[in-house]
């Protein structure tokens, strides 16, 4: 069969919609919507339509902690129906052979830029960064996020069934960040996550420091505090001016100030302000506080930060010094997203060590996430984790993989506040699963086949579930496209 022809068919097969699970869109309705966290670009993604699906007789780790030998995987309408031994298959169900494989949730990368720093790496897809002021909390990764990105199919090879889009790390407050279905789509809208809260990426040390110094500011590290107290004073004052109004006021729209006034930068007056509404977003718990932070003494300033302005930090990320404060991570039931063992690369990374996640993890209430920041490294978040398995083990630590695997599944879901539709295996769940030729924690080990939703989006067996972006169509056709 001619390539461009399977490519066609592939493309016909994996964009077929169906309606929304009725789970999902009851989930979706049931959850107030608040004023800061209204989204004029909604989601438009629909599940993939797909046949039920019984994997037989894998070992499959739930994601919950639990290992189960031998085990079944019952998948219809895009949900888990069940997970346990010798499961009955409905007549119109796909089985599938799972004898000497494993199955897992499907992983989830709580930092990425795929799609705002998206392959071929030019300066006309550099769009991970506003560097044009120190907050710019205004700006959504998502409306940089090009779905052409080939990085996105590579990533579903490697398993990833859903992720968190980040800006950049050049300022103090970056942007919204976005959750993403890993699926094949022309806008980003039919890839966005239903009913996922927003990320606001803040960052803290030497990116912003190093990018502003020469321009104004910041150039210090109290200068780094001192912008991020003045952005909340800021959000906190257009949180007063702009509380709920009278049903008699319905008229006036939400985002008109009650009362006159400016704020000290003359920007949330009376009227609505981009900036205000993210920030004070997070400080209502609307949208999760995610940090770039690598120093331990820095992550406990944002925590008293945090406690100033009412807002929660759901998770610190790279945070290479996480291991000396692992027991107040868990305390304030923060995450800890981290490498397997990328540090020493700057002043601020260089006190890591190899057992940092496991540490981390150890801690009571402790929420360790393996996280890539990088194209290459989210193709392969199972043999990271595998790393951190290794290293544990060395210095006595044994983690079995029931626990490891949720380094890349649950935790993250848990920080980005989509634990309760994905991230384990448990009936009632979204159908995001793995089948993986043996343990994910082997170096050999590879997805064999990818469902998102109960769809099979990738099979490592089988050329027309191996979607490829438009932009990589005729690539390989000899004398360039025609």
């Amino acid at each position: 069969m001619h390539r461009s022809f399977v490519v066609a068919l592939a493309a016909t097969v994996l964009t077929a919609p169906v309606a929304a699970p009725a789970a999902a869109a009851d989930a979706a309705s049931a959850k107030p919507v608040s004023r800061f966290a209204q989204d004029p670009y909604a989601s438009t993604y629909r599940p993939v339509a797909s046949p039920a699906v019984l994997i037989r007789d894998a070992t499959v780790l739930t994601g919950t902690g639990t290992r189960l030998d031998d085990a079944d995987v019952l998948m219809r309408d895009g949900r888990i129906v069940a997970v346990g031994r010798d499961l009955d298959a409905p007549a119109d169900a796909v089985q599938v052979d799972g004898r000497g494989k494993w199955v897992t949730p499907g992983l989830i990368d709580v930092h990425s830029h795929l799609g705002v720093y998206p392959s071929p790496g030019a300066s006309a897809h550099s769009d991970g960064n506003e560097a044009t002021a120190p907050t710019t909390p205004n700006v959504w990764a998502e409306h940089s996020v090009w779905p052409q990105d080939p990085g996105f199919a590579t990533a579903l090879a490697g398993g990833v069934t859903a992720m968190q889009v980040l800006p950049g790390s050049a300022n103090l407050i970056g942007g919204r960040g976005v959750t993403l279905k890993n699926v094949p789509a022309t806008t980003y809208q039919s890839m966005k996550f239903p009913g996922a809260p927003w990320g606001l990426k803040m960052a803290c040390g030497e990116n912003p420091k190093r990018v502003y110094g020469q321009r104004g500011g910041p150039s210090t590290r109290m200068g780094n505090v001192a912008g991020y107290r003045a952005a909340f004073i800021d959000a906190s004052e257009y949180l007063k001016k702009n509380k709920p109004r009278p049903a008699s006021s319905a008229k006036r729209r939400w985002w008109q100030s009650s009362t006159d006034g400016k704020d000290s930068n003359n920007d949330s007056g009376g009227k609505r302000d981009l900036k205000m509404d993210t920030l004070a977003g997070a400080i209502n718990g609307d949208i999760l506080v995610h940090i770039h932070c690598y120093r331990a003494d820095e992550m406990t300033t944002m925590i008293d930060l945090a406690k100033e302005f009412g807002f929660k930090i759901s998770a610190f990320h790279h945070g290479v010094e996480a291991y000396k404060l692992a027991d107040r991570l868990g305390q304030e039931n923060i995450c800890g997203a981290l490498w397997a063992d990328w540090w020493g690369f700057k002043m601020e990374a260089f006190d890591g060590i190899q057992e940092n996640i496991a540490l981390v993890d150890r801690a009571r209430n402790g929420c360790a996430i393996v996280h890539s920041d990088s194209d290459e490294g989210i193709q392969r978040l199972n043999q990271e984790a595998a790393k951190v398995i290794a290293n544990a083990q060395r210095v006595g630590i044994d983690i079995p993989p029931e626990r490891a695997v949720r380094w890349i599944t649950a935790n993250p879901a848990k920080s980005m506040g989509i634990l309760d539709q994905t991230g384990t295996l448990e009936a009632g769940k979204m159908a995001d699963v793995v089948l993986w030729n043996g343990n994910p924690f082997s170096v050999y080990a590879k997805a064999e086949q990818v469902y998102v939703d109960g769809a099979r989006l990738y099979d490592r067996n089988d050329a027309s579930r191996q979607p490829v972006s438009d932009f990589m169509l005729g690539q390989g056709i000899e004398g360039g496209v025609k």
